[in-house]
């Protein structure tokens, strides 16, 4: 780092140095002896159509505040503050700003409130994201509603710690803000978040002492018994110490704060404005031969539909979701799905004419609401899915893309395996982040007379890979089906957002990710079902690819006993790296001449790859484990019967490369599109078979020159007569059906 290394900050203390701050548990004694609080009358929201959109999603969330718990509870340790860092490091996953925990007394409630038979309380902190400078159109969009966007954030965490909660056997309920139960303002005070502004302790301000009054609050109460905080001392009001500006402890250092804040707000936290951009994608794609291929043939939903194996089919609808904090974000993504689609509110607003001020403004929302990294694309035509899971076709409805790329978190990649028992819960945290952004933005553009449609893991109607790619996001891996960022590596999911608003399109990228690729094969190496190919790229379906073995890797991520579905390709890749000011110097260094340097590739890249086995990248940092290691079986949680994986790298794997096979499943051997319910099952023997089918780059740009015509194998299964054959009813197993 530049100053302090963040290796051995624990996860659950977060990105502010909470812990340098001075207590005062007197405090807490006058908190306690205080009376009840009226609730303050609500300050009036903002009206306009995005603080709408905001309201909408928001409500989507309210549903799940409350909700069964488990039929039993979970194995939970007795160790209270183990507990508290589970919890603590969950809401910080979730990118709350802060998490405190304090016990609740009679005054933790307002008047005339019903206190629930709960006896603690977690507050949750969301920071307010900047406001658009002021020729951004996105400025009045956001002016108003700064606190708003933050409460959605705030409760998404507070709702996502509630559900995890009761899955493991214990009640909890979220409150946001405008609750007329408990006292936001009291608890901010008693779990250590907040410093009254005034004497006296009714409904004065809380300030913090990293973000003043610049955030928003959300509040879990539970039965489940943690370990505390003390509430802050008076004299902790300021925290903007010299050792916050250097991030003395590990945590984010001002200096890094402020150099964030000081880019223009849609260009995000990343330069990617520093990349070299190039007219197409820096591997092949033949645009006119690239198959439209159907929902029902990616190798997940064959699963579903029995084409894999029963116990695939089994697990299907469990393998993400099978650890609680996991569980704990799919009612949110379920919940969202039927809002995809939307009404457009009469024709479009002359203000929107501009497709650059468009662009700026989409960027600078998008960012507001938690996207990482931001492209935009037209889509062609390719990119389209066929037909929907039903069998149904789709036609090409939108002419932009606007790419979302949401994190999993480093940290938290660090304290794990890639495929242990918070593998799971890393996706579906992405994934429930991208569909609130994208449902968000598709809202606002519907209200302002603009088609919109957020495409989510849960339902998506084109393939993010190739948008990725042309949105100028990253470029294509061995991995396989896989995009690198030159900043964030492989260590994101995507969401999606098609649209009609007049846009401009962002150019592909290159920053020599196939040179480096193809001088690297730890992701092969460290793959726990050999389904990454030691090997040169070939053309599969039109694409100039490492292809992977997808149906070896499906069967893997579904049958996981020791953990939830696998990201080890993602925790081992040598791009899986933090590159900001308080990153390693060393590794900003290599970034920057990976971006900038081409011609010192061949020197570098040898190195970096030795030298990242040689530090340990991709080992587990105990450290930043926060996540207790729970399955849930029956529908409670359990300590996982087979035990959980815990590997590190296996620097002297030996690989027979001429024995490594690859199945390939070309578009000829996808099940046919109408095929919903009926088991087409996979013939790996013809999917080994079909290598002998894969042409090189070379052979296929010569076939291309001589004018040789589509290969077969490119051409999808059509429609088959099913009228003879029987359909089972699947939606048992597709873990998005309501």
């Amino acid at each position: 780092m530049i100053f302090f290394s963040n290796k051995n900050r624990y996860f659950h203390y977060g990105p502010y140095p909470l812990e340098r701050l001075r207590r005062d548990e007197q405090i807490a004694m006058d908190e306690r002896r205080a009376g009840r609080n009226d609730r303050p009358v609500p300050a009036n929201g903002a009206s306009s159509n995005y603080a709408a959109a905001l309201g909408k999603y928001h409500n989507i969330f309210k549903q799940f505040c409350k909700g069964d718990v488990a039929p039993a509870k979970a194995p939970a340790p007795d160790d209270l503050q183990r507990r508290s860092i589970d919890i603590k490091g969950a809401g910080y996953f979730l990118d709350a700003a802060q998490v405190g925990i304090c016990e609740l007394f009679e005054s933790c409630w307002y008047k005339d409130a019903t206190p629930e038979k709960h006896s603690h309380g977690i507050v949750v902190l969301a920071e307010y994201s900047r406001l658009p400078e002021a020729d951004n159109l996105a400025r009045d969009w956001l002016k108003g509603a700064i606190h708003e966007t933050a409460q959605v954030r705030a409760f998404e965490v507070a709702v996502g710690i509630a559900n995890h909660i009761r899955a493991m056997g214990f009640d909890a309920t979220a409150y946001d803000d405008r609750n007329d139960q408990i006292d936001i303002a009291r608890l901010t005070v008693l779990a250590g978040l907040g410093v009254r502004d005034a004497a006296g302790r009714d409904n004065m301000a809380v300030s913090n002492p990293y973000l003043g009054t610049d955030f928003s609050v959300a509040v879990v109460t539970t039965d489940y018994v943690l370990a505390t905080d003390k509430p802050l001392a008076g004299k902790s009001k300021n925290g903007k110490s010299l050792a916050y500006w250097l991030g003395i402890g590990g945590a984010t250092s001002g200096l890094e704060r402020w150099r964030r804040a000081n880019r223009l707000t849609h260009l995000g936290n990343y330069p990617m404005e520093q990349v070299k951009r190039t007219d197409r994608p820096t591997t092949l794609i033949l645009d006119d031969e690239v198959p439209r291929v159907p929902k029902r043939a990616g190798f997940f939903e064959r699963a579903i539909h029995g084409d894999l194996d029963k116990k695939a089919q089994v697990e299907r609808q469990r393998f993400s979701f099978k650890h609680p904090f996991a569980a704990a974000m799919l009612k949110q993504i379920r919940g969202m799905v039927p809002h995809q689609d939307g009404a457009v509110a009469g024709e479009g607003v002359a203000e929107l004419n501009d497709p650059e001020a468009n662009t700026k403004a989409i960027k600078s929302l998008s960012y507001a609401l938690g996207s990482e990294i931001t492209g935009i694309c037209e889509i062609p035509d390719y990119a389209w899915y066929s037909h929907k899971e039903d069998g149904s076709e789709i036609e090409p409805y939108h002419k932009y893309a606007v790419v979302c790329l949401i994190d999993q978190g480093y940290d938290t990649m660090e304290g794990a395996s890639g495929d242990d028992f918070i593998s799971g819960a890393q996706s579906m945290r992405a994934y429930m982040r991208g569909a609130l952004i994208a449902g968000i933005m598709a809202e606002h553009i519907r209200s302002l007379g603009y088609p919109a449609r957020p495409q989510t893991n849960a339902d998506s109607h084109v393939l993010h890979i190739p948008l990725v790619m042309w949105a100028g996001l990253g470029e294509l891996s061995r991995i396989g089906e896989l995009v690198l960022n030159p900043f964030i590596g492989p260590r994101f999911k995507t969401v999606v957002m098609t649209t009609d608003l007049p846009l401009v399109p962002d150019k592909p990228v290159d920053f020599g990710l196939q040179y480096f690729c193809s001088n690297c094969q730890k992701c092969a190496r460290e793959c726990p079902c050999d389904a990454i190919p030691f090997g040169d790229k070939v053309m599969f379906n039109g694409y100039e690819i490492w292809k992977p073995d997808v149906e070896r890797c499906t069967r893997y991520r579904l049958t996981n006993q020791r953990g939830l579905a696998c990201g080890r390709c993602m925790k081992t890749c040598p791009l899986n790296k933090v590159i900001s000011w308080d990153g390693p110097i060393a590794t900003q260094i290599a970034s920057w001449c990976g971006v900038n340097a081409f011609w010192l590739k061949p020197l570098l890249v040898p190195i970096a790859v030795k030298l990242d086995d040689w530090l340990g990248h991709g080992i587990r940092n105990p450290v930043k484990k926060w996540w207790l290691d729970l399955e849930i079986i029956d529908g409670v949680c359990v300590h996982p019967p087979k035990g959980v994986n815990q590997r590190d790298l296996d620097v002297n794997r030996k690989i027979n490369v001429k024995k490594h096979k690859v199945a390939y499943y070309h578009a000829d051997m996808m099940p046919p599109p109408n095929s919903s319910g009926i088991a087409m099952m996979v013939k790996r023997k013809d999917g080994l078979a079909a290598a002998v089918k894969v042409e090189t780059v070379e052979q296929a740009l010569a076939r291309k020159a001589k004018g040789g015509p589509v290969p077969a194998h490119y051409i999808p299964t059509p429609p088959a007569d099913t009228s003879e054959l029987q359909r089972d009813d699947v939606t048992a197993f597709n873990p998005y059906h309501n």
